[in-house]
């Protein structure tokens, strides 16, 4: 469906856990858990989907916090690949539970994963998440593009990984992977946190790659510019929420774990779906709620004007 600015709202992120294993300084360094009868369950979540469909809304990303932090995450993203209407799905994780995933997600049919993956050092990967899984998620990578799936790792641009900038890229030179590079965004934690904007991690990677140009390439749902190099398998990505606002084509809405509707995620304005599912709401109440998430979609994000009203942390949003 369109929004009252006329942008056609065609992609879900649904976040299914605010649960993590990592302790990422500028997401989630140390938050308490919610209990599991606040989070939706599986079932409640596919009646969203559901109405979602409706609405023309078909394509759908699942994250969390650690999607596969929640028992039955796999089993979930394939019934969720099974609805009838459905025509894409996809997952970001930070990848220390994807290879057990991988099976599972191959048998699916999951059209694409996205690896959360901030330093390759596994000294610095340590310093920034507090785990020493860097060689584990390494590897996972690799498994899911040799896999067969559309791969991408997402690396957020902090002060604490410019080192790493080269190195994340050279991944995209080793094997069939998409790199994306993030600008931090001042939400929860990330507004106590600084790091480069796209510009300045384009200038250092065209010092290591000098034929790196752009490519007018639609490589997912997201807003992502991307730039290819002969010499890389993959392309180099940058997700510009700062620096070159993208709100003017957004096309998502986000269901967060506990069952609110965001229509912007810099918008602290939200819809409650869980009080409507737990209170004996027909499917038609549950489209028109999100019927009207989507109606007040703020027309941009705010962040240039220093205008953010969301106060939750990104695991309490979702990814």
């Amino acid at each position: 469906m369109k929004d009252r600015f006329g942008r056609t709202i065609d992609y879900m992120r649904i976040s299914i856990t605010d649960r993590c294993n990592l302790r990422c300084a500028y997401c989630m360094p140390c938050v308490p858990r919610l209990p599991h009868s606040d989070i939706l369950r599986y079932e409640e979540i596919l009646r969203v989907v559901r109405a979602a469909l409706g609405l023309g809304i078909t394509r759908f990303k699942v994250t969390g916090g650690e999607p596969f932090a929640r028992k039955g995450a796999a089993d979930f993203i394939a019934a969720l690949k099974a609805e009838p209407g459905v025509a894409c799905v996809t997952v970001t994780t930070n990848g220390t539970h994807l290879i057990e995933a991988l099976p599972q997600l191959v048998a699916a049919g999951v059209d694409g994963v996205n690896v959360s993956l901030d330093a390759v050092d596994p000294e610095r990967y340590r310093q920034i998440t507090g785990s020493d899984q860097a060689e584990k998620v390494l590897d996972a990578v690799e498994q899911c593009a040799k896999s067969g799936i559309r791969t991408k790792v997402n690396s957020v641009l902090l002060e604490d990984n410019q080192d790493q900038i080269i190195s994340l890229a050279g991944l995209a030179e080793r094997m069939s992977v998409d790199v994306r590079f993030i600008e931090l965004m001042p939400i929860g934690c990330g507004g106590e946190h600084s790091g480069p904007d796209a510009g300045a991690a384009l200038s250092r990677l065209k010092e290591a790659y000098p034929g790196l140009a752009p490519v007018r390439e639609v490589r997912g749902n997201g807003p992502a510019v991307y730039y290819a190099d002969e010499r890389l398998l993959g392309r180099i990505g940058f997700i510009t929420a700062r620096s070159r606002s993208f709100c003017a084509g957004c096309n998502r809405i986000r269901l967060t774990s506990t069952g609110l509707v965001k229509p912007c995620l810099c918008d602290g304005d939200t819809v409650d779906l869980r009080a409507l599912l737990r209170g004996g709401a027909t499917d038609g109440e549950i489209s028109v709620a999100l019927e009207s998430a989507v109606w007040g979609k703020p027309a941009a994000h705010g962040i240039a004007e220093g205008d953010v009203t969301e106060r939750r942390r990104m695991n309490q949003i979702g990814g």
